[in-house]
């Protein structure tokens, strides 16, 4: 939010954005709210959405606290004047425009070309709703100076999003996210008036040929050589990954592959799920189902903008989910097996498992640690011109292969395991046979991450983070602290954030509160050595080890947790 204002400014502000919003019934919603004139009024329109880990993303409705039409014709309307800001002689910077199917994406990024159609900007926008990597691919193959995808990723269905990325590739960190933000003027929205047309010059609306040419980088991940013979279900989840999906598979020589049919096509209400993320449970039931009936021996699953990517394997006749630090490490050993030099780069979060830069290590490769998020997980890439970015990961399931798109890409990711799993097949194994022997080799890491609600009247960072701080525990249940980081006082180059993290003996725990809600997350790994090759023993302690750090970090909170 902006500073705060009254709820007199916050209604004249209303009047504004009612005689400028295009949608009726948005419009509605805002006459409603100034009838009322109440503390809602202040809540919508107060302030505005900003840029996030991912952008920008909210709940549909009136105000700009809210996605809607105008909103978004604001925010393209800053993004334009960064833009012309930094263009140099008489160029005429070029973006590209995507969206996915949810409710009012389409028009979101129409509305946004028009917007930069009438700045003299000139705009490519994607020929239909299509998964985030393809914008993501676009915008680096057209050379473009900036990108814009009009989605909400996992979100809720009531939800809609905006991703920005600039010219490298990769989405807005600081100082590009503070200038746009700092030009977004929510309180003197555009008239609909003043805005281009759709078939205005300055605005082209791409062919088949820009999907096609992503089809081709991702085929290009995989070697023409390996083996093929897996059968495969797959579920888009009821968003925009299948055609392209299938593109690819089928392209590669993948012919084993069934889709569940209740979430092949897209659709933003999501009927099947009570909330469209991969990593909820309950939301691959379908897929397993299915894999039941087919006898399947993976299932994959992207979720509704197909940037993640989830795994289940058939193993031992029985189905184990992967989480994301799984399917990362796996993904990884895949890539690392395939050459030996050592400029390659690997890249994973501070919150994502330790067994990654164990592996660069032992293949003699480039390892970083960036925060949270894609925008900063390509970073070391672009900052480091003798490094050669090769794979990234989060542990919410994002991966990264090659530095051609520049974001996490479902996709490719899903086709390079499948690639992965085919190989495990042939040789008698799956990929748990694959993790195993990776934690026979350098122990076995358990991870978890658990949410912690508190009450409303909580103020996380007086009341938790604060005293945290000035008193940081030397021991988490029993296990001694060997080294601690305030994220808040910048370290290891990240630039500063609210979280802090403890190194172990024998594991990691990091605390990191939510920026909007009160509540933190709790990120925590256990890693135990296996002895004689026992690796249940290992598990079992390591589980153990997971359950202790959790009780002993919610010891360290001396305040109420909502029920």
């Amino acid at each position: 939010m902006t500073k705060a204002i009254s709820s007199d400014e916050a209604l004249e502000i209303a009047k504004k954005w009612l005689l400028n919003d295009p949608d009726e019934i948005t419009r509605s919603e805002t006459q409603n709210l100034i009838s009322e004139s109440g503390d809602e009024i202040i809540r919508r329109f107060g302030g505005s959405l900003l840029f996030g880990t991912a952008g920008i993303r909210g709940p549909r409705g009136a105000g700009p606290m809210r996605m809607n039409r105008l909103m978004v014709r604001v925010v393209a309307s800053a993004i334009a004047k960064k833009l012309l800001e930094d263009t140099q002689n008489d160029e005429v910077p070029l973006v590209v425009v995507g969206y996915d199917a949810r409710h009012q994406s389409q028009v979101f990024a129409e509305d946004s070309v028009r917007v930069l159609a009438t700045h003299g900007i000139k705009c490519l926008i994607l020929p239909e709703p299509l998964p985030t990597p393809v914008l993501a691919y676009t915008l680096l193959s057209q050379r473009a100076k900036a990108g814009i995808m009009v989605t909400a990723s996992h979100n809720p269905a009531e939800d809609s999003g905006y991703k920005v990325y600039w010219e490298d590739g990769a989405q807005i960190t600081t100082p590009i996210d503070t200038q746009i933000a700092e030009k977004i003027d929510y309180i003197n929205p555009p008239l609909d008036t003043d805005l281009a047309e759709l078939d205005d010059p300055l605005i082209t609306k791409g062919g088949s040929g820009l999907v096609e040419k992503y089809v081709d980088f991702a085929c290009s991940c995989v070697s023409s050589d390996t083996q093929r013979e897996i059968s495969i279900v797959y579920t888009p989840l009821h968003g925009v990954g299948k055609e392209t999906f299938v593109q690819v598979f089928e392209k590669v020589g993948f012919e084993d592959l069934a889709i569940v049919a209740a979430q092949a096509d897209p659709d933003p209400d999501f009927p099947t799920v009570s909330f469209p993320n991969p990593e909820e449970e309950g939301t691959l039931d379908l897929a397993i189902e299915l894999a039941d009936t087919e006898n399947a021996d993976l299932v994959i699953a992207n979720d509704p903008d197909a940037d993640r990517l989830a795994v289940v394997i058939n193993h031992g006749k029985e189905w184990r989910h992967l989480n994301g630090n799984e399917i990362g490490v796996l993904l990884a050993e895949h890539l690392l097996n395939r050459g030996q030099e050592a400029d390659r780069l690997v890249v994973t979060t501070v919150v994502s498992s330790r067994l990654l830069s164990k592996l660069a290590d032992f293949h003699k490769v480039k390892y970083a640690e960036t925060l949270t998020g894609f925008k900063w997980i390509v970073r070391p890439g672009l900052e480091d011109a003798t490094s050669r970015f090769i794979f990234g990961y989060e542990e919410a399931l994002g991966f990264a292969i090659d530095d051609s798109v520049r974001d996490k890409d479902g996709i490719t990711a899903a086709l390079l395991f499948a690639e992965l799993a085919a190989r495990l097949k042939s040789e008698g194994k799956t990929a748990i046979n694959l993790l195993e022997d990776l934690w026979k080799r350098h122990g076995v890491h358990k991870t978890s991450l658990v949410t912690q609600r508190f009450t409303a009247e909580t103020d996380i960072s007086s009341d938790l983070m604060s005293p945290l701080r000035n008193s940081l525990p030397k021991q988490i249940a029993g296990c001694n602290i060997v080294e601690s980081f305030d994220l808040m006082t910048p370290v290891k180059e990240f630039p500063a954030t609210d979280a802090i993290v403890f190194i172990l003996e024998k594991g990691r725990v990091v605390i990191r509160p939510s920026g909007t809600e009160p509540m933190v997350k709790i990120y925590v790994e256990a890693i135990e050595s296996v002895i004689n090759d026992d690796i249940e023993s290992a598990e079992r302690s390591a589980e153990r080890m997971i359950e202790n750090l959790l009780d002993g970090v919610r010891s360290l909170f001396p305040i109420e947790r909502d029920k």
